[in-house]
């Protein structure tokens, strides 16, 4: 966070040493530990409301997209049309056929075979 080196943090300890006194910096690291324990529990209260706002100004943004998206479709697809008038783009409207016969309706369809005529005789002269 603050990247301090060893060299550093001996030279502050050095400091300390001097002009608090030995006697007392056992205390003095006390007051200060408490100090940052609640500087820390300040800043993640204040991280934590601000990412909170920041969530829901995001959330408020896709909300309205939504809505806009919803409103052009409803535009698009009004409720009271009929399926059919409704193209999805998909894929090509299917050509109207017959469904497939079942084996008994071909059976009952098929022509009956008529017994054949007697070719006609020319008349005799």
């Amino acid at each position: 966070m603050f990247d301090i080196g060893p060299d550093e943090l001996l030279l502050i300890v050095v400091v300390a040493v001097i002009v608090i006194g030995p006697k007392d910096l056992p205390l003095a690291l006390r007051t200060a530990g408490r100090w940052m324990g609640k500087m820390r529990k300040v800043s993640g209260h204040f991280r934590t409301g601000l990412e909170a706002m920041i969530r829901e100004a995001e959330m408020q943004e896709m909300e309205e997209k939504w809505r806009e998206q919803n409103a052009k479709i409803m535009r698009e697809h009004p409720a009271d049309a009929t399926p059919e008038a409704e193209p999805t783009g998909a894929y090509p409207a299917p050509a109207a056929s017959p469904p497939p016969a079942s084996a008994e309706a071909r059976v009952a369809d098929a022509p009956t075979e008529q017994p054949a005529e007697a070719p006609a005789q020319p008349p005799a002269n």
